[in-house]
């Protein structure tokens, strides 16, 4: 999945992106909000993690503007999920936040860890499965970054691990080479590359045989789920 993380700490900013990369997830930074209006405008993010207080402005004024649609939506209509960042952890303020639109919030300080669960509750929603991923013989533990098939371990890569995850939380869905690089990869991927091609086939050699991940000509891929 891809995340922006929106934090005007660098060294903290830094942390939440190196940690949510091992987790599997594309990560991209803004450190204030206007950098993070103009990412938010030019790509398309799964999540958000946002923080409030901005040098410039506030993280609760922003998480309104994905809310009420004054930023662009996915070409599904779908927008990204908000986890708001903050130290401020009076009652009012929560209700505050999540009454902005904010999908969950998190007070600073906070444990890695909680925020990775947290991530994951919000990135399952709208989808009907549960922390486990199942779909036929493939079977998927993002917490614990397994995955296999017929019981068998996969031995994918974090980018292969978080390619599969995609696919399994749209299963039987089309997508282009262009949806899969603007979701798994961050906006340090070469859109003239082949990278997505590249992880593809590798993912699919390591899926093994009969193929679970087909070609649509004309179209792009997507998992059989049956």
């Amino acid at each position: 999945m891809r995340l922006l993380v929106v934090e005007d700490e660098p060294d903290l900013a830094e942390a939440l992106a190196r940690g949510l990369r091992r987790d599997g997830h594309a990560v991209d930074l803004a450190l204030t909000a206007y950098d993070a209006d103009l990412r938010l405008r030019t790509a398309g993010y799964d999540l958000v993690c946002l923080d409030w207080n901005l040098p410039d402005g506030s993280g609760l004024e922003l998480c309104r503007a994905v809310v009420e649609g004054e930023l662009p939506l996915f070409e599904d209509g779908q927008r990204p999920r908000i986890l708001m960042l903050t130290a401020r952890d009076d009652v009012t303020d929560r209700v505050a936040g999540l009454d902005s639109g904010a999908d969950d919030y998190l007070v600073k300080p906070f444990s890695f860890s909680e925020l990775s669960a947290r991530v994951r509750a919000l990135l399952r929603r709208d989808v009907s499965t549960g922390p486990i991923l199942e779909v036929g013989a493939l079977r998927m533990d993002p917490a614990r970054f397994e995955a296999s098939r017929d019981g068998e371990p996969l031995g994918l890569t974090s980018k292969e691990f978080a390619l599969l995850n995609y696919f399994m939380s749209r299963p039987g869905e089309v997508m282009s080479q262009e949806h899969l690089l603007e979701h798994v990869w961050d906006e340090m991927a070469d859109p003239l590359t082949n990278v997505v091609r590249v992880t593809l086939s590798n993912l699919r050699k390591k899926v093994g045989e009969p193929p679970l991940i087909e070609t649509v000509p004309g179209r792009g891929y997507r998992l059989i789920d049956s």
